[in-house]
Formats: structure tokens, sequence, C-alpha cells
């Protein structure tokens, strides 16, 4: 199947403004494109990329004096299968586990592991290890939070999460992960497209997502706190330990978000 999708984002901006970019896809998904990924910028601005510590494409620009658009639009070949479960994957005893997962166990700037460490040993340390705990860890996660955009707080931690009960696809994720993390399970934040395929048509206006991923049986699987069950067509922008590492802007200077649209459609024959 082929999915397009793509964003229309403006900032305004009272002066000059160095802004550091995680807009491209994945490059562990550039053998699907169909059609080029190409971040543009209007009016034209020079910028620069180069490649994080999570091998992800982060774009550095100074926007400009007054209103910047940045946009893209692609098209993208995907399977058109269901993420891959994991109920019987085996958990890895940390002794054996390779090196670059270790820093997926600890704790990060939106999880606590070691606030919700007791809590976690009380709620999961009797489900099996391995796949059937991840599942009980987004079950639990799912029925915890209670999704509502209006009330996204960027200063919610996975604490936070815990205690408000509510919250958006990140916060999801993150009290998700930092459970995984206390029971020993590397886990690592996803940000990316998930369009309504295979799904519901869903009115409210698209945003980008957030998912995560687990370390299982010598492998990373998916995992989705906020659906809770596997989806179609998930568009991998970047990883990271949490959302710090994969914010879509950061600013260095003052800039207010003057528009924001993503696209992210099954392409009809």
């Amino acid at each position: 199947m082929q999915i397009r999708a793509g964003y229309e984002i403006e900032y305004e901006c009272a002066q000059p403004t160095p802004m550091l970019l995680v807009l491209s896809i994945h490059p562990s998904r550039f053998g699907d494109l169909s059609t080029p990924h190409t971040i543009q910028f209007d009016p034209p601005i020079p910028s620069n990329n180069y490649v994080d510590g999570f091998a992800n494409i982060c774009t550095r620009i100074t926007a400009p004096v007054g209103r910047l658009k940045i946009f893209a639009d692609f098209q993208i070949g995907d399977t058109g299968l269901p993420d891959e479960a994991a109920p019987a994957a085996g958990q890895v005893p940390i002794e054996k586990l390779p090196e670059d997962t270790i820093v997926y166990l600890l704790g990060s700037r939106y999880c606590e592991t070691d606030a919700l460490s007791e809590l976690a040993w009380k709620l999961f340390g009797n489900t099996p290890p391995g796949g059937a705990r991840v599942r009980a860890i987004c079950d639990y996660v799912h029925e915890r939070i209670a999704f509502d955009y209006m009330k996204a707080n960027l200063l919610r931690t996975a604490w936070g999460g815990y205690h408000d009960q509510t919250g958006v696809c990140r916060d999801f994720a993150h009290l998700a992960i930092t459970f995984c993390r206390c029971m020993n399970i590397p886990a690592r934040y996803c940000t990316g497209y998930l369009g309504d395929i295979g799904v519901p048509y869903d009115p409210a206006p698209m945003d980008f997502s957030a998912w995560f991923e687990v370390f299982l049986d010598g492998r990373w699987y998916t995992s989705d706190a906020r659906h809770n069950k596997p989806r179609i067509g998930r568009i991998l922008m970047a990883r990271g330990r949490d959302a710090t590492d994969v914010a879509i802007s950061t600013s260095f200077g003052h800039s207010t978000l003057a528009g924001f649209k993503v696209v992210t459609d099954e392409v009809k024959d």
C-alpha cells in the first residue's frame, strides 16, 4: 500500500531565531519512499542536516524575522500489515542485554524510574516476564490515562501522567516506557505519522503520534499504550529516551507557533 504524508508548520519570530528540527523520516524508512522527502521553507532559507546519537536526522536553521512556513509532502510504501505483536517474546536478562540497549533502562527527563519503581513492582511484579508483562503494562496505562487533546501539557512527566490520569499520546508512551524500564525491559520513545488506516475515521485534526518500542528476545517490538492494539501504517521519524530527544522543533529564542497541519492518508488505487 501507499501512504501520502506531510505537514505544514508555521512560526512567527520577532528576531532571527536558531531552531533545531526533527521532521525528517527515519533513515530506516528511506528505502520505502516512493517520492522524495524534502523539508522546504517559505521564504527559502539555508538548512543543515546531521545525524544525532540516536540515528535520527536533525535539521538546523535560523528562522528569519516574520513568518516562516516549514513543509513537506511525500509518498511512502508500507506493507499494510499491523504491528507485530509479541505476547510470547521472552525478557532478556540484564546481564545479557546489548550495551546499546542499557540507556533505555535508565531514567530520563520525562520518565522518572526512581519515582515509579516501587509502584511498578507492586502492579506488575507477578506478571510473566517478557511480552505478557508489556501487555499488562499497556493495558494498565490505557485504562489509567484518558486521552484529551485539550489537556496536553509539555511539562507533564510519567509521574504527572499517572497522577493526572489525562493527557495525549506522549503521556501514554512516557508512563508505559517508565513502567517497562522499572521492570528491567529496555523501552524507547518513538514519534512519527500514524493515520486512520484500518480503523474508523477520526474527525479530530491530525497530529504527529507517539508510541514506544521494547527490547525482547533480541529485537525491538512496537507497542502503543494509547491505542492499545496493533495499527497499520506507522511512519517512524525519530527515536530517543523520551520526548526531549525527538521534539519536532526546539527554538533557541522566542517563537510563536502560527500554523500546524499534518497529513497521513492511504493512497487509494
